[in-house]
């Protein structure tokens, strides 16, 4: 009676694939609640799963080979999928003023790790498959494990007298010390550092109001008569500061309007300014006092978010909706993608914005129909535009990309071609019949499933011959170099990032997982930091690091041949 539950429940070495589904329940399963747990309010969060596949695969649980890559790769994709998308536009505002310096640090991160790893080569008798396979397990790097095998294969003919193992060996040993390596200098920069991730919110928002000043309304009373008798447009273009007026009350009266840009100003009028700070109050110190009136704020004149979700709206430019035209109404901002953006009329629309008009009742109504703000519409997802992006990345990342000197093209893999796809739609807002919009609950259960199918996978195949390739290769003597190739370049971003870069630890600790192209450690660092910050900056270097990574692997092997 119990016997097809054993056969279900326990370890089976040729499972089928309802036993493959199984053990990929229990291991998440069990890796979640392990994840849950707190030591001195410190979780593995999420990427305890791989853990959790580690010690089931060592106790004999195993995966189909086909189904196991297979969710592997399917994990991956939604995981970075689901990154891009969730950055949206944000990521080349942010690359502009820091992707530089993230890649920089990133790329230098990189090329220690290598020159450390070329060092123990030189300095030991591993080998060089060993040696990259223990350099692409250090930083936690799938597609340089396949540069690794690539050349190995091509080194293969050249020394046939010679045994060269698989630089999957390597690799699986040493991957653990990379993911647990990253962590551990997460928490130990946290703890010696003294970091309050609060503090380091506010310096990271400060950093980002520096760079993007926030938009603000506020109330001037015209006082200067050089003004007095001038239209709105008029002013604004002398004054030359990007500014929206939204209100207008005449002196001595209680009647407010979305004004015209051809309205004559009277003195005392009162009016309603938006914009950034600095433009707003430099517009007001010309024009003439901050007003207390409060009356500007009542009336008819209402303030109302709309969403965009019809295509009469989509890719439109604001001045070719003319909502003020057709329906006096005003748009002063637009909300996409944790953005605020003032309106301006060569602004166009994306799928999913959230666009704020000033106005009559009766004028928003109308422009509802032009506009949709149907939010059960974006409560539901769209798998044909949603899967037509996966689709874009997975053939970007298949793209193979000719470098001079290496023998065999390089491929971005199903990491970097889905991020990239993704963060392309958002750049855009659609390519074709495929939008950038998700909603947010969409996004965040696309990110946790998809890490967690890719650690189980992970996890379940290293764990099978884990123990056994430890003690046959010296496994403690592995991951003492793999630990020198993690740890060293890791404490030397931390310490550049920090004190020369000046940068703030949430983006720090995003940059270092990008670096080492490390989805548990970005992951843990979410959830350890309370914060998706980290996540910006994982994005922005994880494409060029990837690139490197795979360059550096194959241009060590390719430049030892000799030493075998």
């Amino acid at each position: 009676m119990l016997d097809w539950i054993s056969q279900l429940l326990l370890p089976n070495e040729n499972p089928t694939a309802i036993q493959s589904l199984i053990v990929m329940i229990l291991t998440i399963g069990l890796g979640v609640f392990l994840g849950n747990l707190k030591i001195k309010n410190t979780s593995l969060g999420v990427s305890a799963v791989m853990f959790a596949g580690l010690f089931l695969g060592h106790y004999g649980y195993r995966m189909d080979t086909s189904i196991s890559n297979f969710i592997k790769d399917l994990g991956l994709i939604f995981f970075v999928y689901a990154i891009g998308l969730q950055l949206g536009p944000s990521f080349f505002s942010a690359f502009k003023a820091q992707g530089l310096k993230y890649n920089i640090l990133a790329a230098s991160g990189i090329l220690l790790s290598t020159s450390l790893a070329f060092i123990i080569f030189l300095n030991t008798d591993l080998g060089i498959e060993n040696t990259v396979g223990i350099l692409s397990g250090s930083v936690t790097s799938t597609p340089a494990l396949g540069a690794a095998k690539n050349m190995i294969d091509e080194l293969r003919p050249q020394f046939p007298d010679r045994h060269l193992n698989s630089p999957a060996i390597g690799y699986a040993i040493t991957y653990p010390m990379g993911v647990l390596g990253v962590i551990f200098s997460i928490i130990l920069a946290r703890v010696l550092l003294k970091i309050d991730p609060q503090k380091e919110l506010v310096k990271f928002r400060e950093r980002i109001i520096h760079r993007s000043q926030p938009i603000i309304p506020k109330k001037c009373r015209i006082t200067n008569p050089h003004f007095v008798g001038k239209t709105i447009r008029e002013a604004v273009k002398e004054i030359d500061k990007n500014i929206i007026v939204t209100h207008l009350k005449r002196s001595g009266t209680k009647e407010v309007i979305t004004p015209e840009s051809s309205v004559i100003l009277n003195d005392r009028d009162v009016l309603m300014i938006v914009g950034t700070e600095p433009d707003v109050d430099f517009f007001i110190s010309q024009i003439g006092r901050i007003s207390s009136d409060s009356f500007i704020e009542g009336g008819e004149i209402m303030v109302k978010n709309l969403f965009v979700t019809k295509k009469t709206a989509v890719h439109k430019k604001l001045s070719d909706l003319d909502l003020f035209g057709k329906y006096d109404l005003k748009i002063t901002r637009i909300f996409r993608a944790g953005e605020e953006i003032l309106a301006r009329p060569s602004l166009v629309l994306f799928y999913g914005d959230k666009i704020r008009v000033v106005g009559k009742e009766e004028s928003i109504q109308k422009a509802k129909e032009l506009i949709g703000d149907s939010e059960k519409v974006l409560l539901k997802p769209d798998f044909l535009s949603l899967f037509g992006g996966i689709l874009l990345g997975i053939l970007i990342g298949s793209i193979p990309i000719f470098v001079p000197s290496m023998p065999l093209p390089i491929k971005l893999g199903f990491a970097a071609g889905p991020l990239l796809a993704a963060l392309i739609i958002s750049r855009y807002g659609r390519i074709s019949f495929i939008y950038s919009y998700f909603n947010n609950g969409g996004i965040h259960f696309m990110r946790e499933l998809g890490i967690c199918l890719f650690f189980a996978s992970l996890g379940i195949t290293a764990g099978a011959k884990f123990y056994d390739n430890f003690i046959h290769y010296n496994g403690w003597l592995w991951l003492f170099y793999g630990s020198i190739i993690t740890l060293i370049p890791c404490i030397f971003i931390i310490l550049v990032g920090r004190f020369y870069f000046k940068l703030d630890f949430l983006s720090l600790s995003g940059l270092i997982s990008g670096a080492y192209t490390d989805t548990a450690a970005l992951s843990f660092s979410t959830s350890y930091l309370d914060s998706d910050i980290p996540v910006q900056a994982y994005a922005q270097v994880y494409p060029m690091v990837t690139i490197l990574t795979v360059s550096y692997t194959h241009l060590r092997a390719h430049e030892t041949p000799e030493h075998l």
